[in-house]
């Protein structure tokens, strides 16, 4: 079995897991994914994995040897995403 793109990796996510934003690096056996999913509100951050790797099924096995992931839901990705407030000494 062949290993698998960055870009596969991140169409399997996203056909099993409906994101708000979805990026996935990788090099065929070790991938980064960041996952943004409104399905993630209230899980603690196991669940969200668990989430995760319901929606790649068999493929975690057999085709993805690692897989390390931020999951976030859209509110948490948007303030990761906020600038910093500036900061002013009194």
């Amino acid at each position: 079995m062949s290993e698998p793109t960055a870009d596969e990796v991140r169409g399997y996510i996203a056909a099993g897991l409906p994101c708000a934003h979805l990026d996935v690096e990788g090099d065929g056996r070790h991938f980064f994914a960041t996952i943004v999913s409104a399905e993630f509100e209230g899980l603690v951050r196991v669940r969200r994995h668990q989430r995760v790797y319901a929606a790649l099924g068999d493929r975690m096995r057999e085709q993805i040897h690692a897989l390390s992931m931020k999951t976030l839901t859209p509110a948490e990705w948007a303030a990761a995403q906020a600038p910093a407030a500036p900061h002013h000494p009194h």
